[in-house]
């Protein structure tokens, strides 16, 4: 069995399996990477607010010549807008230059309240950031309904959100998030995560699925071997391992030929997938991106429920102290 190009929201509609990411993507090379990447074939690009690149994005977009219908767009609300979701998704559209995005996202569900340090990443007198621990990310979720009733977003989702989390907006949610966007690799898989999100009609998206320029990753000996076996590279073997569990991978990359062979998928046994699926529970658990919001996520990997890890004091966002 070949492994899937496109898999299906609970929405209904279809998303490809693998799409461009345009985070850290710096400014002069986001333009291009996306043009080249929709001539190439791709017809899903993920990018948000926060990422400062959204009017090259849209540039590149047009650029390609590909037509608007033709391609998946994905968005994020940034912290500082979650009591103003739609003035950050009208932001996103102007620069896109389109008047819906076909998934929007939570970014991550924590609050900041911008002041005079900043209008995206504030900060209290002491140097932290500036947050919001009493705001409910279910306020957040009800402006999200609000913009997908009319009509600007085609389906709305969250990202960085862990089973807790996901389980206190279940409360009040009368739209079941399309997608949860996470950090996912063999040395991150978010088994437990994954499970809850298929029972519960989430599909899963992953960012760094490569574990980033910093990750041990394609060192990885049993990576390594099981790419050589097949003959590709070992990016290739860590977008098919996402792509084979049935999960949207986001890659992310501005030189042409690595845009255009992150496009390349290869049929993985269950050995293969296997051996992959354990690496991190035989002792290589990491991940890239861990931002210090001083507050607990309900990440068992990050700040867990009882990690000696987390911040002094640290509250969960997912409505629990």
């Amino acid at each position: 069995m070949s492994a899937p190009t496109e898999f299906k929201l609970n929405t209904g509609a279809t998303i490809p399996a693998i799409g461009l990411g345009t985070w850290q993507a710096k400014p002069g090379e986001v333009r291009g990477a996306v043009s080249h990447a929709l001539k190439s074939g791709y017809k899903h690009i993920d990018g948000a607010l926060v990422y400062g690149n959204e009017d090259e994005v849209g540039q590149g977009i047009k650029d390609s010549g590909v037509d608007r219908k033709d391609i998946f767009l994905t968005s994020k609300v940034w912290c500082t807008f979650h009591d103003r979701v739609e003035e950050c998704l009208d932001k996103t559209l102007a620069s896109l230059q389109t008047d819906h995005l076909d998934l929007y996202l939570i970014h991550w569900g924590a609050r900041m309240i911008p002041n005079e340090t900043s209008g995206m990443f504030p900060l209290k007198p002491d140097g932290s950031r500036n947050m919001d621990f009493e705001w409910s990310q279910s306020q957040t979720w009800e402006q999200m309904e609000a913009v997908l009733a009319k009509g600007k977003v085609k389906a709305i989702g969250v990202s960085n959100f862990s089973v807790l989390m996901l389980e206190d907006l279940k409360k009040k949610w009368k739209v079941v998030p399309a997608v949860n966007q996470v950090e996912l690799h063999p040395y991150c898989p978010q088994h437990e995560l994954k499970k809850y999100c298929e029972d519960n009609g989430i599909l899963m998206q992953a960012y760094s699925p490569l574990g980033s320029t910093s990750s041990p990753l394609h060192a990885d000996a049993d990576l390594k071997a099981i790419a050589e076996k097949h003959g590709v590279s070992t990016s290739t073997i860590l977008i098919s391992w996402s792509v084979c569990r049935g999960v949207v991978v986001l890659p992310k990359s501005v030189t042409p030929s690595r845009i255009e062979s992150n496009l390349q998928v290869v049929t993985l046994s269950k050995e293969e997938m296997a051996k992959l699926d354990g690496l991190a529970a035989a002792g290589k658990q990491q991940r890239v991106n861990t931002p210090n919001w001083g507050t607990d996520f309900g990440f068992s990997d990050w700040y867990g429920v009882g990690n000696k890890n987390a911040p002094e004091g640290a509250k969960l966002l997912a409505g629990k102290a």
